[in-house]
């Protein structure tokens, strides 16, 4: 199993598009954010459609089309972005109903689905808790 990288590459999109912005420019191209995280352009225009249908970016079409952050990272939670990018449980269970006739079979997903529930719980409140100034806040540091 590989690592979900979309909830990174959304908060890296928002994230660039938010400095750009503060450097006076009006709006991002997915090509530009695209050259920023190493990803093809297509995975970018995706991600920012998702996105933009959470409200959280907005796109312009013709002469100096792109894209722009509808509010201020400051207002934007991880969660929000967790929330557009990212459908359906964090864990998943059996693709098959397991043999109810073994006690682990019977059992597994009843566990599973409590313990699975309160770490999507704290997961959740964390994401709340930081916003895309902060992630914009530590990449610059990093940066230094």
């Amino acid at each position: 199993m590989s690592a979900n990288s979309r909830l990174t590459i959304a908060a890296h999109a928002l994230a660039w598009i938010g400095l750009y912005q503060r450097q006076g420019h009006e709006v991002a191209t997915s090509e530009q954010i695209a050259s920023s995280a190493n990803t093809n352009p297509v995975v970018i225009r995706r991600l920012l459609g998702e996105l933009r249908a959470a409200g959280l970016v907005e796109s312009r079409r013709g002469v100096g089309a792109g894209w722009t952050l509808t509010r201020e990272l400051g207002s934007i939670t991880l969660l929000d972005v967790y929330d557009a990018v990212e459908s359906g449980p964090l864990f998943a269970m059996h693709r098959g109903t397991p043999d109810q006739g073994c006690v682990v079979g019977h059992g597994i997903q009843p566990a599973m689905q409590g313990i699975y529930g309160g770490i999507e719980e704290k997961l959740r409140a964390e994401l709340a808790r930081v916003t895309m100034e902060d992630v914009l806040r530590d990449v610059l540091a990093v940066s230094r």
